[in-house]
């Protein structure tokens, strides 16, 4: 990718449309460069320290394998987890997966935890965003017709906030863009704290 010098640019160790999207939207462009690590949840480990974990680990995969001309940018990366009191809800497996991820989520009010992770210089930092979300009961038919629809795969709990989802969503308490996978504000903040390192 050839890099425009009049914007922001970083690597993302992410293939998620929607966290280059929302990266974008603050201006800043992105060199996509996915990691590949085990995303395995560890015994006893909390949500929040689950994803804040992953942000780390995939951010330091990339950073060690991205070419040196790379080398003058952040690596950015981040991880979202659904969870419905101690029970961690991923990306589904299949359709079956993600149908009883949103019976365990109708009617409830639940939290999306989303860890970012920037790397420069041999330093990664990282911040956590919790949101709090109340969704209403959802029927089996409404259940069947979102998967049926194909958008809930590769999101975590099976719903996208910025999709069909978001006419089930009665109030959120947080950021909505920590929802979707990457909250801007802390992002930005992390991004400005990185780059005045640099």
């Amino acid at each position: 990718m050839k890099i425009n010098k009049n914007r922001q640019t970083l690597i993302l160790a992410s293939r998620s449309p929607r966290r280059t999207e929302l990266l974008k939207q603050i201006g800043i462009d992105c060199i996509i460069l996915p990691a590949n690590i085990d995303e395995s949840l560890k015994h006893d480990e909390l949500p929040s320290q689950y994803v804040m974990r992953l942000a780390k680990e995939k951010a330091l995969a990339t950073a060690s394998n991205m070419k040196k001309e790379y080398s003058n940018l952040v690596v950015l990366a981040a991880d979202t987890t659904v969870c419905v009191g101690s029970e961690v809800l991923g990306k589904p497996e299949n359709d079956a997966d993600a149908l009883q991820m949103l019976k365990s989520l109708s009617g409830t009010t639940h939290e999306v935890h989303t860890a970012v992770a920037a790397y420069f210089n041999g330093k990664v930092s990282v911040v956590l965003n919790t949101t709090t979300v109340e969704m209403m009961r959802l029927s089996k038919e409404t259940i069947n017709a979102y998967i049926a629809s194909g958008e809930h795969r590769d999101k975590a709990g099976s719903y996208g906030i910025q999709g069909r989802a978001a006419a089930w969503i009665k109030h959120i308490d947080g950021s909505y863009s920590g929802v979707m996978g990457l909250p801007l504000f802390e992002t930005a903040q992390l991004i400005k704290k990185v780059a005045a390192e640099k």
